[in-house]
């Protein structure tokens, strides 16, 4: 089970400006702001994804997922990633190999991670 992840990026207030969007088909908002990190919440109210200011060096890509409480949700990620431009590693559809019930999408971020909305309904 996940806490918390936190990524590390290039420039913090596109990265939020980006995040806030992809994600607000799942509820998930800002929560808090101290000194050069931003926490993100769903509908628990937990900030269980952060951002913070990449204090250099080379960062591989990061995988994280996103909990999506259907496939119509996961489609809307898709719409507002595709809206903003972003890439689209792979489009929504169900992912057998997983498990038969598998949908996600995955787009990359701005600083390059591999981001997912899945629904395992």
């Amino acid at each position: 089970m996940l806490d918390h992840i936190s990524l590390q990026c290039d420039d913090l207030a596109a990265s939020r400006r980006f995040y806030e969007k992809l994600l607000a088909p799942l509820d998930v908002s800002v929560f808090m702001e101290h000194d050069e990190v931003v926490g993100f919440a769903g509908p628990d109210g937990q900030p269980r994804f952060w951002l913070g200011v990449s204090r250099g060096g080379r960062q591989r890509e990061v995988h994280v997922a996103f909990s999506s409480p259907d496939r119509a949700t996961v489609d809307a990620v898709h719409q507002v990633a595709v809206g903003m431009g972003a890439e689209i590693l792979h489009e929504p559809r169900v992912w057998p190999e997983y498990h038969p019930g598998y949908y996600g999408v995955f787009v990359r971020d701005l600083d390059g991670n591999n981001v997912e909305a899945v629904s395992h309904q």
